[in-house]
C-alpha cells in the first residue's frame, strides 16, 4: 500500500466533531438531537449580507487579491476603529476562514519541531493547526476552580525555551468564555518583547461579553506591536460560519510580506462570501446588539439550567457563547456517546463535546464537557432537561 505520512497520521481528530456518526445513526432512528457541541449560531446573519448571496447577476466570479479586497480591508478598519483599534489596509491580509489565518500565522513563524505555549484548555483545532505545521504544543495549565483565568505569567516563562516562537490565546476564550484583562494582555506582550517571540490573539468572539469589563485587543497596545498578530472572522459576529470569510492582522511588515506568500499558493479568499461578509459589516450596530443581548439572555438560562442539576458544576463564561461544565462521570465522552446511542427522552437528546479534546495534556478534563449556548432558550432550558434525566440513567446503568 502507498505509505501515509507519520504527520497525517498523526493529526488529532476533532472532539467537537468525533461523535457525528453516533449523532447520524440517532437521527436515522427518528431522534431529534439539540446540538450545544458546535458553535453554529442560529441567529439570521444579516439582511445584507443574504441578500447579496440572494440577489446578484454575476456572470462569472472572478479571482481576487490574495490579501483581500481593499474595499473590504478598508470597512474592517472601520469596524477595528469603533473598539479603537488602528489599523491600516496593509495590515490586514483576508483569510479562508480564521482557520487559514491560524494555520498561515504557524507556517510563516514556525519550522518543523519548533514550539508555541497555549494555555489549556483551548480551542480543539489549536491542536490540529500546530500539528499539520508540525509544531508541538506546549501547554500550560489554567483551572476550572478559578475560572481558567491566565496561569501566572512566571508559569509561561518557564516554559520558554529556544524553540519558543509564540504563545497562543484566544480572547475571550473558546472553550471557557475567560476574558482576558488587559493587565494579563499587556503582561503577555511584555513577555514576548522580552523574549522576542509572538503573542497571537484569536479574537473572533470580541462582541460577545457579558461583564462590566470591555474587550482589549492585543493591537491597542503599540509597544508590543511589532510582535503581535490578531487573528479574527466574521462567522460568529455575523453567523456566517459557511462563508470561510476571516482575517490576520499585524503591524510587522515582515511578517504580513511573508505571510502574503502563503496567501499566493490559495490564490485568493473566495469571491461571493467576501461580498457578503464587507456587506455584513455595514449592517447597522443594532444588529449586533441585538445578537449581544439575544446570548446574555441564552447565557442566563444556560448558567441557571445547569446550575440546578444535582453535582454538575459549571464555569460561568464572561464573554464568548461556550461554558465548560464538570459533570458526576468519570469518561464525558463515554457520556456523551451514551447520549448518542443508548438515551432519549420524548424523542430528543443532546449532544456535547467531552472537554479533553480541548486540553493536550492528556490527564485532563476527563469529566468536563463543552456546551455551546447557540440555540433559543426553550430549546436550552430543555437540553438541560434531558442532561439531568440522562445522568441518572448513566450514572444507574
Amino acid at each position: 500500500m502507498p505509505k501515509i505520512s507519520k504527520k497525517a497520521k498523526e493529526l488529532p481528530s476533532s472532539p467537537i466533531r468525533k461523535l457525528v456518526a453516533h449523532a447520524d445513526q440517532a437521527k436515522s432512528r427518528g431522534v431529534e438531537i439539540l446540538h450545544l457541541n458546535i458553535g453554529q449560531p442560529d441567529i439570521e446573519a444579516p439582511a445584507e449580507a443574504m441578500d447579496i448571496i440572494r440577489h446578484h447577476d454575476f456572470k462569472l466570479l472572478p479571482y481576487g487579491s490574495s490579501q483581500g479586497s481593499l474595499s473590504y480591508r478598508k470597512k474592517l478598519c472601520a469596524y477595528y476603529e469603533q473598539h479603537d483599534i488602528a489599523v491600516d489596509p496593509n495590515d490586514i491580509m483576508v483569510t479562508t476562514g480564521a482557520s487559514e489565518a491560524l494555520s498561515f500565522t504557524l507556517n510563516v513563524i514556525c519550522d518543523a519541531g519548533d514550539e508555541i505555549i497555549i494555555p489549556e484548555p483551548f480551542y480543539a483545532n489549536y491542536n490540529g493547526f500546530a500539528a499539520s505545521s508540525s509544531v508541538e504544543v506546549i501547554p500550560v495549565v489554567s483551572h476550572f476552580d478559578n475560572k481558567f483565568e491566565l496561569p501566572q505569567v512566571e508559569d509561561l516563562k518557564k516554559k520558554i525555551t529556544n524553540k519558543t516562537r509564540a504563545i497562543l490565546i484566544c480572547n475571550p476564550s473558546n472553550p471557557t468564555g475567560y476574558l482576558y484583562t488587559e493587565i494579563e494582555i499587556n503582561a503577555l506582550l511584555d513577555l514576548a518583547v522580552e523574549k522576542d517571540i509572538f503573542i497571537i490573539v484569536d479574537e473572533v468572539y470580541r462582541e460577545f461579553i457579558y461583564t462590566n469589563s470591555s474587550h482589549y485587543s492585543v493591537l491597542q497596545n503599540k509597544k508590543g506591536s511589532q510582535h503581535a498578530v490578531m487573528i479574527d472572522s466574521v462567522s460568529k459576529r455575523y453567523s456566517l460560519c459557511g462563508a470561510r470569510v476571516g482575517c490576520m492582522i499585524s503591524k510587522n511588515k515582515r511578517f504580513m510580506s511573508t505571510a502574503l506568500k502563503f496567501a499566493h499558493l490559495r490564490l485568493s479568499p473566495p469571491a461571493l462570501a467576501l461580498m457578503a461578509s464587507e456587506a455584513a459589516i455595514t449592517a447597522p450596530n443594532s444588529y449586533l446588539e441585538a445578537v449581544k443581548k439575544e446570548y446574555t439572555i441564552r447565557r442566563k438560562v444556560t448558567i441557571e439550567a445547569l446550575e440546578k442539576i444535582k453535582d454538575v458544576k459549571v464555569s460561568s463564561p464572561m464573554g464568548a457563547f461556550y461554558c465548560i461544565a464538570k459533570l458526576p462521570v468519570k469518561s464525558a465522552e463515554d457520556f456523551s456517546r451514551f447520549l448518542l446511542t443508548d438515551f432519549q427522552d420524548d424523542g430528543q437528546t443532546v449532544m456535547l463535546a467531552p472537554a479533553a479534546g480541548f486540553y493536550s495534556s492528556p490527564e485532563l478534563g476527563k469529566n468536563q464537557v463543552r456546551l455551546a449556548f447557540v440555540l433559543e432558550s426553550n430549546k436550552l432550558i430543555r437540553a438541560a432537561k434531558i442532561l439531568e434525566k440522562a445522568l441518572i440513567a448513566y450514572n444507574n446503568s
